[in-house]
């Protein structure tokens, strides 16, 4: 059973999780104005009821500021998602560093919180960012919030000073913080925000040094099992970029490794899995400041471990296949995590490795790539994704695939999001429908034949 939830002439943006309310009974998304959602111009975030369709106005956004990709808490009335800069200026307009995180409880505007402070004057405050973070997600628990990272002071500082890269961090409801008000765009936020990975401006080529981590994921409802038998209580998987030897250069190894201009002809950029496994307090600065310096990075606090998962470089096509833009996805019991890589013949499969590591495993060898983000029921056996212009799952132990909705003409399936309801009997997911000589993103749900 397939039916459209949405109906008017505007983008529907879902984001990649978190779509639904804890209770299953209302979709959450944006109205960004373009199909790809990639101009940041949308002014409020919806919902629409899963039974009646009805359609409430969440937020608002206020004096000219744009918001989007909302994610919402699987335990509590509440949501999370980007808030631009209000009244933007030339010099302080939407950007990647130039964003933050906010939360709401639907029904109470008055409730609006900012999840990060934001600090851009040296000295720097501990638990405040110095930039924008992006696609913020709950843990299970509803409590700690993920993101993704850039960095306004060394995006615009002409001093010799480190690279502005994307990085990943963790909002952490312990305490407040307040920062000086010593710039116009400083703020104060309701969590303890701190990046948790490390990336390098020269990776060294060949090692687990990465440039760019993104595209992070909670791993677990509740973490991890280590060898020993041990918990990891909570850990983010993510994407991180390696540097590997360019077979097709023919040129020698630079003996100046990634930083020159020879080099990037020899070696090329490869997206590997990563994991990074998070210390109970997060506050703890380990020898650097957690906030950074001028010319620094912020840096993870002490205890945190990062790790590669996958090593691709010796596959015929080395790397996930982060053409199809998705996020890594751990099973409910942090057995596995899954996530998308090319096969010999460069279909687009799920792959998925154990967070301690190990060899990876192909889970699906069809001749249809996977050609979106995906989902995992929340059993733990089925991953909901689009293949061609269907929605299907997957048996995440054999690989076998069945179709639940097909577009058949009515709609074309997007790839940006297919997501299970928190019971796991119905999927969400977005489909561009013809109207007129306009094509419009709508909301669409389907039953999951894992029904419980």
């Amino acid at each position: 059973m397939t039916r459209q939830l949405t109906f008017r002439q505007q983008q529907h943006h879902l984001t990649n999780t978190g779509v639904w309310s804890w209770d299953g009974c209302w979709i959450y998304y944006d109205i960004r104005s373009d199909e790809n959602g990639s101009v940041f111009d949308g002014s409020r975030i919806e919902r629409a009821h899963t039974k009646t369709g009805e359609v409430e106005v969440v937020y608002q956004a206020p004096r000219g500021a744009s918001v989007g990709v909302v994610t919402a808490s699987p335990t509590e009335n509440k949501i999370a998602f980007i808030h631009g800069p209000e009244e933007p200026t030339p010099d302080w307009s939407y950007c990647a560093y130039h964003r933050r995180g906010v939360s709401v409880c639907p029904g109470d505007e008055s409730s609006m919180r900012n999840l990060d402070a934001r600090d851009v004057v040296d000295p720097f405050t501990p638990g405040a960012l110095r930039g924008g973070s992006h696609v913020h997600v709950f843990d299970a628990k509803g409590e700690w919030i993920s993101f993704t990272y850039e960095d306004h002071v060394l995006a615009t500082n002409l001093a010799n000073g480190q690279l502005n890269q994307r990085n990943v961090g963790v909002s952490i409801p312990v305490q407040s913080v307040s920062v000086p008000k010593s710039h116009r765009r400083n703020h104060d936020g309701d969590c303890f925000n701190v990046l948790v990975t490390q990336t390098h401006d020269r990776p060294e080529i060949g090692t687990d040094q990465i440039s760019k981590a993104y595209e992070d994921a909670w791993v677990g409802m509740k973490g991890y099992q280590r060898p020993d038998g041990t918990t990891q209580d909570k850990a983010l998987a993510f994407i991180g970029d390696v540097l590997i030897r360019n077979e097709e250069s023919g040129d020698q190894e630079s003996s100046n490794g990634a930083g020159s201009e020879s080099s990037k002809q020899q070696f090329k950029t490869v997206p590997e899995l990563f994991i990074v496994d998070l210390p109970r307090d997060c506050t703890v600065a380990g020898a650097e400041p957690l906030q950074g310096t001028a010319t620094t990075r912020p840096v993870p606090p002490a205890g945190t471990v990062q790790r590669r998962l996958t090593r691709t470089a010796d596959r015929v096509f080395p790397g996930l296949a982060t053409d199809v833009r998705h996020w890594p996805r751990s099973k409910p019991d942090g057995s596995e995590i899954v996530f998308l890589i090319r096969d010999d013949n460069g279909v687009i499969q799920l792959g998925a490795v154990s967070p301690n590591g190990g060899s990876l495993r192909q889970v699906t060898d069809g001749n249809e790539s996977v050609a979106s983000a995906f989902s995992i029921h929340p059993g733990g056996e089925f991953a909901a994704c689009v293949m061609g212009n269907s929605v299907c799952e997957v048996n995440l132990n054999d690989g076998h695939v069945e179709t639940v909705a097909k577009g058949d003409g009515l709609f074309r399936c997007l790839s940006f999001a297919v997501v299970y309801s928190p019971d796991g009997n119905k999927i969400a997911f977005g489909g561009a429908v013809e109207d007129g000589e306009r094509s419009f993103n709508q909301i669409f749900l389907t039953d999951s034949k894992q029904t419980s």
